[in-house]
């Protein structure tokens, strides 16, 4: 079968074209990546706030099934009154929070010393953990020994010169910019979470209909199907993961209280907090209160790890798939790896939001399966 020159240029057109196309994806795909890598920590920012503004959507859509009112409306009572709530918990257990942090912290410092100080009674060296302190305490010793011996020298002779006292002038200011500008952009992160939430949540069609826009108008019914069904997922998972942490932070409230653990409030919300990270935040929150429990005794601490153990059950193989079985269905073990990979990548930011992120891939995964396979079965 000879093939006519006409096809054979209408072929090599082609493969040029999928040449093209192919290499122009994998460029745009690596400048994706790359601006992902160089700006995570603004783009998780950002992300945050957008799930704050479907949380305040999703309480917003729910009143409104029971108040027939403006949108605008609905969402400033929900405001205020998330508003109210946080208030009050400020207002009356702000100093129980202030001093039971203090003691908790202190004696987490306790228990982590008399820990420490068994494992090397019984040979195990524990030296790896003081890297960082005897890096820091060397080099800070290594840097005053000069001033240290300067200063004796000077001691009995003059007065130091004006570089000195501007040096040390210019290291306190240095401290001191840090300090403010570390606090700056901690509250600047806050309200711009706040502030993207709000908007979010005041105008979701609004940003709805703009990625619609963004998208080729022959693609634009299937962004529609994903973005829906993004919104309705993450809007299930968000309303299931504030019941459960409300749940794990007062039942570990009440429990530790009743076994006579001090810091027993404290306890309670951390552990509550930290529910929002599936099995890692678990582990860190049982570490904690095993960690604050040692100091009452053994069976106080034992006490507590059941209770621990309990109230991980509870959230495990009771709330979670009771309240997120229509949410989310992720294997435990991918959900962990993804954790893993994106607190390695991205610090705290990508192992608090490895879940909703896994979510999202996995709702588009399961768009683009069940789309295509109608499709196969039609061409086949």
């Amino acid at each position: 079968m000879t093939i006519s020159r006409d096809e054979r240029a209408q072929t090599r057109d082609d493969l040029v074209w999928a040449v093209a196309v192919g290499g122009i994806g994998v460029v745009l795909f690596t400048a994706a990546l790359v601006f992902t890598w160089y700006f995570a920590a603004t783009l998780l920012l950002i992300f945050t706030g957008m799930l704050l503004g479907v949380g305040l959507n999703a309480l917003t859509n729910a009143l409104g099934r029971h108040v027939h009112l403006p949108h605008a409306v609905r969402l400033a009572i929900v405001c205020i009154v998330l508003a109210v709530l946080l208030s009050g918990v400020a207002y009356l257990g702000g100093a129980t929070i202030a001093d039971q942090a203090s003691v908790l912290s202190n004696t987490i410092k306790s228990q982590i010393s008399h820990v420490r100080s068994f494992l090397e009674s019984h040979g195990i060296d524990t030296s790896v953990f003081d890297l960082g302190n005897a890096n820091s305490a060397a080099s800070s010793s290594g840097d005053l020994t000069p001033a240290t011996t300067a200063s004796n020298q000077n001691s009995h002779g003059p007065l130091p010169g004006a570089g000195a006292l501007a040096s040390s002038g210019g290291a306190i200011v240095s401290q001191t910019f840090k300090l403010l500008f570390g606090a700056i952009s901690a509250v600047g992160n806050v309200f711009i979470v706040l502030f993207l939430g709000l908007a979010f949540a005041a105008q979701p069609g609004v940003y709805h209909d703009g990625l619609l826009f963004l998208t080729p108008a022959k693609h634009r019914m299937r962004a529609t199907l994903i973005i829906d069904r993004i919104g309705e997922t993450l809007e299930r998972w968000l309303i299931a993961q504030i019941i459960v942490m409300i749940a794990v932070g007062v039942v570990t409230w009440i429990g530790l209280a009743i076994i006579g653990i001090p810091g027993s409030f404290i306890l309670g919300i951390q552990a509550g907090l930290l529910a929002f990270i599936p099995t890692v935040g678990a582990i860190i929150a049982g570490v904690v209160v095993v960690l604050a429990s040692l100091a009452s005794g053994w069976i106080p601490a034992l006490s507590a790890l059941v209770l621990f153990l309990g109230v991980h059950a509870m959230e495990s193989y009771v709330l979670t798939p009771i309240l997120q079985r229509q949410a989310l269905d992720i294997p435990p073990a991918t959900l962990f790896a993804f954790q893993i990979l994106l607190g390695v990548v991205f610090g705290i930011w990508g192992l608090a939001l490895a879940l909703p992120l896994v979510a999202i891939a996995k709702v588009m995964i399961d768009h683009f399966k069940t789309y295509e396979a109608p499709s196969l079965a039609e061409t086949a």
